[in-house]
Order: C-alpha cells, then sequence, then structure tokens
C-alpha cells in the first residue's frame, strides 16, 4: 500500500475496478427465482466521485480522514458543458475546475456532510465525510473510556493493511443512524462489547462496497434482502481476544462482517431453500451467492475471505466476508 507523503499517512485500501461494477440495485422481477423478490431501492446516483482512489456510485458513500487533512474530491466522466457543485457541512473547500474540489477537514472529529449535485438539481449524492479520532489519542488501550486494546506489533506477513488504523470513527446518539452506504447503517457495524455514550469504530469504504455488491447480486438471484443482519463488524483488539478470536481478524480493522438475511425480523437467518428450517443449509445458500458474486469480473480482488458457519447455543447460522487483499480465503 506504501505511504501518502502528501497527507503525511499510510492511504486506504483502493479499488479502482468499482466504477465498472457500479454497485446499481435496479428494480427487476426475476422470473422463474427461487422466491419474490423486491429489491432495495435503487442505489445508483448516476455521479460517478472519485476521492482517496476510490471510484464509487453509490447515491450514499463514506470517507474518513484525520484532522486537518486535504482530500481531492473530483467528479468523473463529466459530460461537456456539465455543471456540478459541492457543498461541505464544514471544513474548507477549494474549486480545482469544473467537477473538481480539495476539501480541507475540520480539525474536531465528527460528522461533516458532503452533498455533491449536478447543475441541474437532477443528480445528488451524499459523501458521509468523518474526521475521525486519531490512533495517538489512545492512552493504555483506552480512547475516551472506551476500550480499544492493543493491535498486534508487526502487521501479518508485513502487509499494509495490518498496520493499526488512522484513528476511529466516534458514534453518538446523534449518528449511529446514518446511512454509511445506501442499504447500511453505521450502528450496524458496531462493535458488541458495553460501552457508555462514546463508542468508537474503524469503518473501511472497501468492505461497504463489497457488502453492496453483495446485496446487489443476492436480489438479483431473487431472494429478498432490504440490507444484511450484521451480527458482528468492527471489533475492538480487547473485544476479539475475549472471544479467543484469531490474532489478525480482520474485525479489528473493520474490513470484516458476518451477516445473514433475516427480513422477518425474528434474529435468525431466512429459510432461504424453504425446507421450513433455519440452518446451515441456508447459511450454504448465501455463501453460495457470495462466492458467485465474487468470481464476477466486475468483483475481482474485492472479496478475499468467505466462510459459513452453524448455529450454537449462541447465534444461528451466518456467513463471513471479509475484504483481505494479496490472497482467497474459503472455508
Amino acid at each position: 500500500m506504501g505511504f501518502d507523503a502528501t497527507s503525511g499517512r499510510r492511504p486506504r485500501p483502493f479499488i479502482k475496478h468499482i466504477a465498472a461494477a457500479g454497485l446499481a440495485l435496479h428494480a427487476l422481477a426475476l422470473a422463474g427465482a427461487a422466491r419474490p423478490a423486491a429489491l432495495p431501492a435503487p442505489a445508483a446516483s448516476g455521479i460517478a466521485l472519485r476521492y482517496q482512489n476510490v471510484i464509487s456510485l453509490n447515491q450514499v458513500r463514506t470517507l474518513t480522514v484525520l484532522p486537518g487533512e486535504t482530500v481531492t474530491v473530483e467528479v468523473v466522466d463529466r459530460e461537456p458543458g456539465s455543471g456540478f457543485v459541492a457543498q461541505p457541512a464544514g471544513g474548507r473547500l477549494v474549486p480545482l475546475g469544473a467537477g473538481r474540489w480539495e476539501w480541507e477537514s475540520p480539525s474536531t472529529p465528527g460528522l461533516y456532510p458532503i452533498q455533491v449535485l449536478a447543475a441541474d438539481g437532477g443528480k445528488a449524492v451524499t459523501l458521509q465525510a468523518f474526521v475521525i479520532v486519531p490512533f495517538g489519542r489512545l492512552q493504555d488501550g483506552l480512547l475516551n473510556g472506551y476500550r480499544i486494546g492493543s493491535y498486534p506489533d508487526k502487521p501479518l506477513r508485513g502487509l499494509a493493511d495490518y498496520l493499526p488504523p488512522a484513528g476511529f470513527v466516534e458514534v453518538t446518539r446523534e449518528n449511529e443512524n446514518v446511512l454509511i452506504s445506501p442499504h447500511f447503517r453505521l450502528k450496524q457495524f458496531l462493535c458488541k462489547q458495553p460501552a457508555g455514550s462514546r463508542r468508537y469504530v474503524v469503518l473501511s469504504e472497501r468492505l461497504l462496497l463489497a457488502l453492496e455488491f453483495i446485496l446487489k447480486r443476492v436480489n438479483e438471484a431473487g431472494y429478498r434482502a432490504t440490507t444484511f443482519t450484521i451480527m458482528s463488524g468492527f471489533r475492538t483488539p480487547a473485544y476479539n481476544t475475549s472471544l479467543g478470536n484469531v490474532h489478525y481478524s480482520m474485525h479489528q480493522w473493520g474490513g470484516a462482517a458476518d451477516i445473514f438475511i433475516d427480513e422477518n425480523g425474528d434474529g435468525m437467518m431466512d429459510d432461504l431453500n424453504l425446507d421450513g428450517r433455519s440452518d446451515f443449509l441456508d447459511a450454504g445458500v448465501l455463501y453460495r451467492l457470495i462466492d458467485e458474486a465474487a468470481a464476477q469480473p466486475e468483483a475481482q480482488g474485492l472479496i478475499g475471505g468467505l466462510g459459513k458457519y452453524r448455529a450454537t447455543n449462541a447465534h444461528g447460522p451466518f456467513v463471513h466476508v471479509d475484504v483481505r487483499q494479496g490472497r482467497k480465503a474459503r472455508w
């Protein structure tokens, strides 16, 4: 991944192929599907936006930056003569030309949405820009009283993905319900450990893009899924250790989610194979759908790890998906 000399920090993982994927959830009626599908609302805005080497067409996107960091935001493939306006909720915006801006984030951590609109008002996107609390503010594994714990001393196989994160998104009652992608909210990714009014999470833009892509494929296959229930998203190293999980779990970097489909709201995986039960076979259906989605040309390199799990006394069946880079893992 390397070091970004312009910002003084490690650049985040990037995705060059996402523009091709589009991540658009079109309203389709699939004849002969396993069950009737009511697809989520369309995710595509019609505006391809590039920032931090990520290109996305989603109506809602997420950007995490350090206090005072400068980011270039650009509309990709602009039509000649088309005009765009950017309206940030904070920070300093400098126009660099038609459909291109430099944004300097505020010095105070928090959420500062940036609206990008076409001049005629026909197209618009929201870039949920979170100014994160820098990693260096951790003291003895605590961040404002919230236990984070310790990240591994050495990154796995020297990979930059396993270096300590740049910082943490502060989650409050005011922002926990905000959409961070078209079909997922911030609170869905919170660690399950006990906490007070202040909680923190590491967000991976790659994971959000992967989940939206998978959701699209699942619905196109004829299964109703307005979102995924995220049984486990971000885990602090302290919580991950308490579970006895692997030392380098991608959950600690916000790059993994344990998911299932729960449209009836009973807290369990839906009966995807229509055999009258919620069990490991249903996890297998979701696993197969995700594995097939990952094999699509536009998703190459996006989904790294994939595993299916049986129910226990503590939880129902689920599927693990992560965005590890450099190698594919299936179990």
